[in-house]
C-alpha cells in the first residue's frame, strides 16, 4: 500500500467523523436557538413547537444531538437532508433565485442538505455509536 493510500485509509474515517460531529453541532444550535432560546436570536422568540419552525427546531435539536453521537446516522441524516431541501425551497428559493443560493441566503441549507446526504450514504465514520453497535 502506498503512503497516500495508507494516509487515506487511516484518516478518511476520522475526517468523516469530524464532518458529522461539527455539522451535527452546528445543526443542533439552530434547534436550540428556536426551542431553548440559546443562543438567543430575537426572530425565534415567538416560535411555537407545533408550528413549521417549531417542528424544524425539534428535528434540528434532536437530529443534531443524535448526529454528534453518531447514533442511527444514515436514517437520521437522510431525514435531515430532506428537511434542509424542504427548507431551501420553502424559505429561500424564489422563482428568480432557485439556482442562486448566494442571492437568497440559502447556502447553509444547501450545504447541510448535501453534507447530510453524504452521511446518509457513507455513515458516521470513526468515533460513532453506530460503530460501537456494529461491533457487538
Amino acid at each position: 500500500m502506498s503512503f497516500t493510500e495508507n494516509v487515506a485509509t487511516t484518516w478518511a474515517p476520522r475526517a468523516q467523523a469530524l464532518l458529522r460531529i461539527v455539522s451535527g453541532y452546528l445543526f443542533l444550535l439552530h434547534g436550540s436557538a428556536k426551542l431553548l432560546h440559546m443562543p438567543h436570536i430575537p426572530q425565534f422568540d415567538e416560535v411555537q413547537v407545533l408550528s413549521l419552525l417549531g417542528v424544524a427546531g425539534v428535528l434540528e435539536l434532536a437530529g443534531g444531538i443524535v448526529l454528534v453521537l453518531g447514533l442511527f446516522t444514515p436514517p437520521v441524516a437522510f431525514i435531515l437532508s430532506g428537511q434542509m431541501a424542504f427548507a431551501y425551497f420553502m424559505a429561500h428559493a424564489t422563482k428568480d433565485t432557485a439556482l442562486l443560493p448566494l442571492m437568497n441566503h440559502g447556502e447553509a441549507a444547501v450545504l447541510f442538505c448535501f453534507i447530510f446526504l453524504f452521511l446518509a450514504v457513507a455513515g458516521g465514520g470513526a468515533w460513532s455509536m453506530d460503530g460501537l453497535r456494529a461491533k457487538k
